[in-house]
C-alpha cells in the first residue's frame, strides 16, 4: 500500500466516527420551518474573518468553500482542521424571553498534495440543524351546559438536520488558473411533531381526544460544487485573487410522511417522495494580500431557494388529507461577507509577531418563510486570533484558532421572535510536514 492510500485511510478513520457522533446545535423555533436553520459553512481559520472564503488561497489551510484552492496545498504538508462551537442564545418575544446553550462540532477537514499542481481534501460539516420545543396555550371555546372555558395546549417539538461528508480535488492546469470540485454525500432526519390537548377550566380530567401530528423524512442525497480561482500578481508584494463557485440544485431523495392520530385511536397517514430540494447557488469573492502580512477579502453568495419545494399538508376535493411538495415556501437568499487578517511579522523571532489577528462581518437575507412572511435576517460580527504552536516538532506551522462571534436574527415583522447569540469558535489547524524527504550527508 503506497503512502497516499495509507494517508487516505487514516483520514477516513478519523472523519467517519466523528461525523457519526456529530450533535445537533440548534435551540431555535425558526428551525421548525424549511430544512431547518442553515449551519455556518466557515471553518476555524476563517470564522474570525466573517466567513470569507471564495478568493482565499493559502497552502497552509484547507478551504473547502472553494475546492479550486486545494491545488495550492503545500506539497510537503498534511493539513487537518477541526472546529467546535459553543453558543449562548437569548430569545425574546412580546416581553417574554428564554436562554439556550449548545455545543456543536462545526467542521472536520483534511487536505494534502497528491500530484503536480493537484490537491485533495476530505471532510465533514453540518448543513442544517433542527432542534426546538415550545408550547402555546389559549382559550378555544366554552362548554354549552356549564359555560366552563375550554383551553388548548399545543406542544411543538423538532429534531434532526442534514450533515455532509465530502471529497474534493483541485487542479491548476495553467499558471494563473485553478479549478476544483467537491462531491458530497448528505444525510439526515427531518422530524417535527405537534400535540394538542384540551381541558375544561377547573376540571380534574377531560373527555376530549388529544390530537397529534408527526412529520418525518429520512433524507439521503448528494451535493456537487464546482470552483475556480485566478490569482493576479499586482506588484512584487501584492496579490489579488478572484474566486467563484457554483452548487448544483436538485431534489432530495427520501420518503416524507405525515401521520395524524388521536388518543381515541383514530389515525391517518399520507406520504410523498422527493419532497425537498437543494438550491442552485453561486458565489463570488475577491482577496487582496499584501506581503505575508495583510489579507482583506469580500464574498457574495446567492442561493435560489425560491424555486425549491417542500411538503405541505392540505385537503383534496373529498376532504381527505394530502401531503404534497409545493413551491412558495422559501425566498431567494443573499449573503455579503467582509473580513481581514493581519500578521505583524510571520518570520519574527518574537511570538506575538507571528499571531494572526482577524475580524469580519456578514449579512444574510432569509431563505425561509414563516407563516407566509419572510423569516429573520442574520447579522454576524466576529473577531479572532490564530495562535501558532511553537513546539519544535511543528515549527510554528500549526495554529490554534479562537474567535468570538455575535449573531442576531432580526425578524421581518414585529410579532416574530428576536434572537441574539454569543458564540465561541475553537479549533486547530494541524500542519505537519509528512512528505519531506530527509538526506543524510
Amino acid at each position: 500500500m503506497n503512502k497516499l492510500h495509507q494517508l487516505f485511510i487514516s483520514a477516513l478513520t478519523v472523519l467517519l466516527p466523528s461525523a457519526a457522533l456529530a450533535q445537533n446545535g440548534s435551540n431555535t423555533s425558526y428551525s421548525r420551518f424549511g430544512l431547518g436553520t442553515l449551519a455556518e459553512q466557515s471553518q476555524t481559520f476563517n470564522r474570525g474573518m466573517g466567513g470569507v472564503a471564495y478568493g482565499l488561497r493559502n497552502g497552509s489551510q484547507v478551504n473547502m468553500q472553494n475546492p479550486a484552492s486545494y491545488s495550492g496545498i503545500d506539497s510537503l504538508s498534511f493539513l487537518f482542521d477541526v472546529g467546535l462551537t459553543l453558543q449562548y442564545g437569548h430569545m425574546s418575544q412580546a416581553g417574554k424571553s428564554t436562554n439556550a446553550r449548545n455545543t456543536t462540532l462545526s467542521n472536520i477537514n483534511a487536505g494534502f498534495h497528491v500530484g503536480k499542481n493537484l490537491g485533495m481534501s476530505i471532510g465533514f460539516m453540518p448543513y442544517t440543524t433542527i432542534g426546538y420545543t415550545f408550547t402555546d396555550n389559549g382559550k378555544v371555546g366554552s362548554t354549552s351546559n356549564t359555560s366552563q372555558d375550554i383551553t388548548q395546549k399545543t406542544t411543538y417539538t423538532g429534531n434532526g438536520g442534514l450533515n455532509q461528508l465530502y471529497i474534493g480535488i483541485g487542479w491548476k492546469p495553467f499558471a494563473n488558473l485553478s479549478v476544483g470540485a467537491n462531491l458530497g454525500y448528505m444525510w439526515g432526519d427531518y422530524n417535527h411533531s405537534m400535540s394538542q390537548s384540551f381541558q375544561e377550566n377547573g376540571a380534574a380530567s377531560t373527555s376530549y381526544s388529544n390530537q397529534n401530528q408527526v412529520y418525518s423524512t429520512e433524507m439521503r442525497t448528494y451535493k456537487l460544487q464546482f470552483g475556480v480561482q485566478y490569482p493576479i500578481r499586482l506588484t512584487a508584494q501584492d496579490w489579488l485573487s478572484l474566486g467563484a463557485t457554483y452548487n448544483l440544485g436538485h431534489s432530495i431523495g427520501g420518503k416524507s410522511s405525515l401521520l395524524r392520530y388521536t388518543s381515541a385511536g383514530d389515525s391517518t397517514e399520507v406520504s410523498t417522495s422527493k419532497a425537498f430540494d437543494l438550491p442552485q447557488s453561486i458565489g463570488a469573492g475577491i482577496a487582496w494580500q499584501h506581503k505575508n502580512q495583510l489579507t482583506i477579502a469580500g464574498d457574495f453568495t446567492y442561493e435560489k431557494w425560491g424555486s425549491c419545494h417542500m411538503p405541505v399538508a392540505g385537503k383534496d376535493v373529498n376532504n381527505d388529507i394530502t401531503y404534497t411538495p409545493q413551491k412558495g415556501m422559501y425566498s431567494n437568499s443573499m449573503r455579503f461577507a467582509l473580513g481581514a487578517e493581519y500578521t505583524p511579522d510571520a518570520m519574527s523571532r518574537h511570538y506575538m509577531g507571528t499571531v494572526k489577528y482577524r475580524a469580519g462581518f456578514n449579512i444574510t437575507t432569509p431563505y425561509l418563510k414563516v407563516n407566509g412572511q419572510d423569516g429573520p435576517s442574520e447579522y454576524r460580527a466576529t473577531i479572532g486570533i490564530g495562535l501558532p504552536l511553537q513546539a519544535k516538532k511543528l515549527s510554528g506551522r500549526s495554529v490554534i484558532n479562537v474567535s468570538a462571534e455575535w449573531m442576531m436574527r432580526k425578524p421581518s415583522v414585529e410579532n416574530m421572535i428576536k434572537e441574539n447569540y454569543f458564540l465561541i469558535n475553537l479549533g486547530i489547524t494541524f500542519n505537519e510536514r509528512w512528505f519531506m524527504k530527509w538526506k543524510i550527508n
